[in-house]
């Protein structure tokens, strides 16, 4: 029977709201989510480790499966450590800090080899990520969002607390930030209180750190050097945001893109030109294109901040990026960085028809990245390659390089 105190819609079937139930872990989603069965019934918990033994307490039942909380973990798994934050299993931000490092590398590298055989039907040994540098005050982007000011209730400003989709927790200090963003975070929160008044919604505030200065304004032009170079951008434009790895994420893609073999680099997707610029070393003539203004300025500005001559940048969507290359530009490598919902249907066939002799594919989501490969595998190319990057410490979000060779 469903306990009067269930919120509206909630599904009494199979548990009741409430229930309790005691499981045994056995494995992570790629969403960093336990996984337990009671009599074959899924049931999903955040903030547990596979081979612990728990008591959960369903709070939804979906059409497949069950979400709960964790109440008590009877039996605690070896890697099992204890979380730097005091929020942590409040605040949805981060996954795995109850999780000793190494153990999270593992999973990652686990996440991307199941998501290529289940999506992609491919069985590929995918290697051990890249570890990052720093695991906690790596992130150089921090968005804390706010509510519209109601004056019933207090202004938070945060994260969105785990297990729901409109409730935030307010947020004072995030460990996965910089020092330089946590130092600031304070002010920042305290502007936005005294003008909250002012303030028609809720929004998202921003904290950027670029060497240790911190902009809040989007349209303020800040600088991040990778490598030799200066990369200059706005402040709330996509730049990648853990600057400790960078460096050795962007040489890795550099000698994947194979420039003893091919001689001009194709940058779809190329943002403000961070790949693209820092191969053109290596490459007779590097085209990129950008769908969007803001980034296809970014990258003309960023070859001419660095003094470099052989780059040229197109204006538009990926796919008519071949419409502007002519049959002299062989051999040649193709480089893609799409968003996180991957390569459309009309780009990949393209991309097969004009038959580049390398593809270099950097993801943020292996599951996209793997549904993609099944498709570029079946024209023709073969894996050469995994690398997952972890950019993302503490996080159930990793970084996936996959290399491809056309076969002859």
């Amino acid at each position: 029977m469903m306990m009067n105190n269930s919120p509206k819609g909630f599904t009494p079937h199979p548990y009741p709201y409430h229930h309790l139930i005691d499981l045994e872990i056995e494995s992570l989603t790629n969403l960093g989510l336990g996984l337990g069965r009671d009599n074959g019934w899924v049931v999903q918990v955040p903030y547990v480790l596979p081979g612990e033994k728990v008591q959960a307490r369903i709070y939804r039942n979906h059409k497949n499966y069950s979400s709960a909380d964790c109440i008590s973990v009877h039996k605690a798994s070896p890697n099992r450590v204890k979380p730097l934050c005091d929020l942590f299993g409040e605040c949805g931000g981060c996954q795995y800090q109850h999780m000793e490092y190494a153990t999270q590398l593992e999973w990652k590298q686990k996440q991307v080899q199941d998501s290529f055989a289940r999506i992609g039907g491919i069985e590929f040994t995918v290697n051990r990520p890249i570890p990052s540098p720093q695991k906690y005050g790596y992130r150089s982007k921090l968005t804390p969002h706010f509510e519209k000011p109601h004056p019933s209730h207090t202004f938070k400003v945060g994260f969105l607390k785990q297990g729901t989709r409109r409730t935030l927790i307010d947020v004072d200090q995030c460990p996965i930030a910089t020092p330089a963003i946590n130092e600031a975070m304070p002010s920042a929160k305290q502007s936005l209180q005294d003008n909250k008044q002012g303030l028609k919604k809720g929004g998202t505030l921003l904290l950027r750190d670029t060497n240790q200065s911190i902009s809040t304004d989007p349209n303020e032009f800040v600088q991040e050097r990778v490598g030799n170079l200066t990369f200059q951008f706005r402040a709330g434009e996509f730049f990648q945001n853990n600057p400790f790895i960078l460096s050795e994420l962007v040489n890795y893609v550099i000698q994947q893109s194979q420039p003893q073999e091919s001689s001009f680099l194709i940058d779809a997707y190329c943002g403000s030109g961070l790949f693209g610029i820092s191969a053109a070393s290596y490459f007779k003539n590097v085209i990129g294109i950008e769908i969007s203004r803001e980034g296809f300025l970014g990258a003309q500005a960023n070859a001419e901040l660095n003094r470099i001559s052989n780059t040229e940048f197109i204006l538009g969507d990926a796919s008519s990026i071949f419409d502007a290359i002519d049959s002299t530009f062989r051999p040649c490598t193709l480089l893609i960085d799409p968003p996180r919902k991957g390569c459309d249907q009309n780009f990949l066939s393209q991309a097969l028809a004009f038959s580049p002799n390398y593809i270099v594919y950097i993801s943020c989501d292996p599951a996209t990245q793997a549904r993609d490969a099944k498709i570029l595998v079946d024209g023709g190319y073969s894996i050469l390659d995994i690398q997952p990057f972890d950019l993302f410490p503490q996080t159930r979000h990793i970084e996936s390089v996959m290399t491809l060779r056309k076969e002859s």
